[in-house]
């Protein structure tokens, strides 16, 4: 079983390395800008002492008004596990910048997303559906998805 990093000195490390990108954290989570979500990520995984390099899962979530991804990874090394998150706030043009670079995992998961979810990734190197084919209309993942 992974031990919870201890997120409030990894938010401040983030916040004093790249100022402003913490929206917020708690004891469980940190919430990055999606413009910072790149290089918190790199931070989290190229770091001596964290080496978050095992990507668990990413998700998405469809709230009104936003949409939240949730990052969790897990460094093998130190018996760490940590929750990021970011907001993706324009519904109509949803897009995040995309780890497959930093985690390969993430490339089928970022699809995913993609197809179910509508939400882009920037740089992703393949991004297109991988559970719905592509004459598919809509997002069936989204709240307002019509049958």
């Amino acid at each position: 079983m992974t031990m919870l990093a201890p997120i409030k000195e990894i938010a401040n490390s983030l916040e004093r390395i790249y100022p402003g990108c913490i929206l917020e954290s708690s004891e469980k989570d940190i919430t990055v800008k999606k413009e910072s979500l790149f290089q918190v990520a790199s931070y989290l995984k190229n770091t001596a002492g964290l080496e978050f390099n095992y990507l668990n899962f990413i998700t998405a979530v469809d709230y009104p008004g936003y949409f939240m991804l949730v990052y969790n990874l897990v460094s093998l090394t130190n018996n760490l596990n940590i929750t990021f998150k970011t907001r993706c706030d324009d519904k109509a043009n949803p897009s995040v910048p995309s780890v497959v670079s930093l985690w390969k995992g993430a490339d089928l998961q970022e699809r995913e997303i993609y197809d179910l979810m509508g939400i882009g990734f920037e740089n992703h190197p393949n991004l297109k559906r991988i559970v719905l084919w592509d004459g598919f209309e809509g997002h069936p993942l989204r709240k307002d998805f019509k049958l």
